[in-house]
């Protein structure tokens, strides 16, 4: 914690800035960190545009407060470059600019007629340096309100003291099961009653309209009722997973948010004002921003720090730790231009770019409300949610894509919004959603073949051995120019040690056998059958199995040993197909389409069974 701190008024009258902060006091409204989901509008609705022939319905948007989340019990400096003289005028109002008002930055926001979602950049700093490309207004959080402006090029760095860590309380989740899955739902329910534990449900999500479409990302946790503290539930999970052998999630919120004073410096050092728990930054113009040493790649081998400019505009906040958050509140279609060329070689065909900016829409829409509950913002910019560079990361073919289909999503025969979920490298047959996640099987994501010649038949759990040994399928993800045949067919060999360190925690003692069984339509396994010399068990779930052996690169596999000459196993060989989990669209898949002449209307059609392109803005 740091002890330097300011009170009273503060008036500054430097060159370039404009503006009287007063610090507020430490009684300031805390930040909104419940789980909201907020269609708001602060501006007058624009003119309505013709009917769709697609919705059949003229534009509409409804401003839909959502509740957070339902739950049920279940028994059991100046700069010295770049400053303008004299002071620029006052800029205009900030909330007409499209600036949140405090204690907005878990809202989606439609001021300009699209989404505004805020990302978070980084977080855990205790300081963080950016730059205004255009002319900055900045707004200091408190009982003040106070509201400074300054000349493009200067440069600034926010710092977080006198800050206390969010108060966290959390739950072992058990299951996630889709809104309408209530028979999935009661059976998981008696499931672990019998087993003797006393279960709570919780909603999270939203169902709203936008221009006659309704997104529903509704969904509904069973979790063990019991609040606990992190480390108490996490040690709960390790109990769960010694006793029945299944992996669970933790499940936080925020009792108390983070608090902080966030004091910003100029270019020369000197504080010219204090905020307490949030600061607002944006560029009128839309000029945006740039920020000095982003982090990314945290816990990977890529870790690394990195200057990145960003469209729209920024907020710093108290993270759960008592540290500084940087934010991006950026427009969707912004957001999706810095976030397409880090989920698809942006060198890929036109069409299949169009595709990947429809599906990679939809998934944003549907991660809103559901992610970091706990957290001031609703998604980051790391592969937990979508790895995102803002303006850095942009690529002109990408950027084309995502204006061609702007506003485009893709929508049921009833008029909802799909899951349009995706994965690298399919295998030649994509998978059902219900063998990879559970819960009731979803219409528009059913699995199929994905080969470009007419074929008799797609593989099945009796002929996988075969079809794993063929590597000369005429797959779509095979035959396209960005095809990876090491992820297309693979093999991966473990000693037998290796296995027996990796599964210690199942208590199955030195592995015998295994066995993947409860195959789907592509042959991607859900159960893993382990036996041991102490004991069996199972494990349940395709990403479950994954990454129980350091993340295999889909469950379509065989598992085999060899053994020596006593029979006890020396080394387990998986053979396998594809990479990811198979369900939706594959992408390089959607690759070898495009090349083979499918527009980007028929690549979704083709992997999402029935869904149609429909605009939503």
């Amino acid at each position: 914690m740091d002890p330097d701190g300011l009170t009273g008024v503060r008036s500054v009258t430097r060159p370039g800035l404009t503006g009287t902060v007063s610090p507020p006091v430490r009684t300031a409204v805390p930040l909104l960190l419940s789980a909201l989901l907020l269609a708001t509008c602060a501006s007058p609705k624009p003119p309505s545009r013709p009917t769709s022939p697609v919705d059949g319905r003229a534009d509409e948007r409804q401003e839909v407060p959502v509740d957070a989340g339902t739950e049920t019990s279940v028994d059991a400096g100046a700069a010295d470059a770049g400053l303008e003289s004299p002071p620029p005028a006052p800029l205009p109002d900030a909330l007409s600019q499209g600036i949140p008002g405090p204690g907005e930055l878990k809202r989606l926001d439609f001021r300009g007629g699209e989404p505004r979602l805020p990302i978070r950049l980084m977080e855990g700093r205790r300081e963080a340096t950016f730059s205004p490309r255009g002319r900055m207004r900045m707004r200091f959080g408190g009982p003040e309100d106070k509201v400074l402006d300054a000349a493009a090029g200067t440069r600034w760095t926010v710092r977080v003291t006198q800050a206390e860590a969010a108060v966290l309380s959390a739950r072992v989740q058990l299951s996630e099961h889709r809104f309408a899955d209530k028979e999935g739902l009661a059976a998981a329910q008696e499931e672990w009653k019998a087993r003797g534990l006393a279960v709570r449900t919780h909603v999270l999500g939203a169902v709203y309209g936008i221009a006659g479409k309704v997104i529903d990302n509704r969904r509904t946790l069973l979790l063990v009722d019991e609040t606990l503290t992190p480390e108490e539930a996490a040690a709960r999970q390790a109990e769960l997973l010694r006793t029945f052998g299944v992996r669970t999630t933790l499940f936080e919120e925020a009792k108390t948010p983070g608090r902080g004073i966030l004091e910003v410096r100029d270019e020369s050092g000197a504080v010219v004002g204090l905020a307490q728990d949030r600061l607002d930054t944006e560029t009128p113009d839309g000029a945006g921003f740039d920020v000095r040493q982003v982090e990314f790649g945290v816990g990977y081998d890529f870790h690394g720090f990195e200057d990145r400019t960003f469209r729209g505009s920024l907020q710093f906040a108290v993270d759960r730790a008592g540290l500084l958050a940087v934010v991006n509140v950026v427009p969707l279609e912004d957001l999706l231009k810095g976030l397409v060329p880090a989920e698809i070689f942006s060198r890929a065909h036109s069409e299949a770019l169009k595709a990947q900016a429809v599906t990679a829409r939809g998934e944003v829409l549907a991660k809103v409300g559901i992610k970091h509950l706990a957290d001031p913002y609703l998604l980051c910019s790391e592969q937990h949610c979508a790895v995102y560079r803002g303006r850095t990361g942009e690529a002109a073919s990408t950027t084309a894509a995502v204006e061609a289909t702007r506003g485009e999503a893709l929508f049921s025969a009833e008029g909802r919004l799909v899951d349009s979920v995706y994965s690298a490298v399919c295998g030649g047959h994509t998978e059902d959603n219900d063998i990879v996640w559970g819960g009731p099987p979803d219409p528009s994501l059913r699995g199929r073949p994905d080969i470009l010649a007419p074929v008799a038949s797609g593989p099945s759990p009796s002929r996988l051995a075969a079809w794993l040994a063929t590597s000369e399928v005429g797959a779509a993800c095979r035959l396209s120019s960005f095809a990876q045949p090491s992820k297309f067919r693979w093999e991966k060999r473990f000693t037998a040690a290796q296995v027996d360190a990796l599964v210690a925690r199942l208590g199955v003692g030195r592995v015998q056998a295994m066995e993947l069984t409860e195959r789907g339509v592509s042959g991607r396994a859900r159960v893993l059958t382990l036996s041991g010399d102490k004991g069996a068990t199972q494990v349940r779930g395709e990403l479950n199995i994954r990454r129980l052996f350091g993340m295999l690169n889909s469950s379509m596999a065989l598992v085999d040993a060899e053994r020596d000459a006593e029979g006890r196993p020396t080394h387990w060989l998986f053979r396998g197909g594809g990479w990811g989990h198979g369900v939706g669209m594959c992408q390089t898949g959607a690759i070898g389409r495009a090349e083979a002449g499918h527009r980007y209307q028929d690549i979704l059609r083709h992997y999402f069974n029935g869904a149609e392109v429909a605009p939503i803005y």
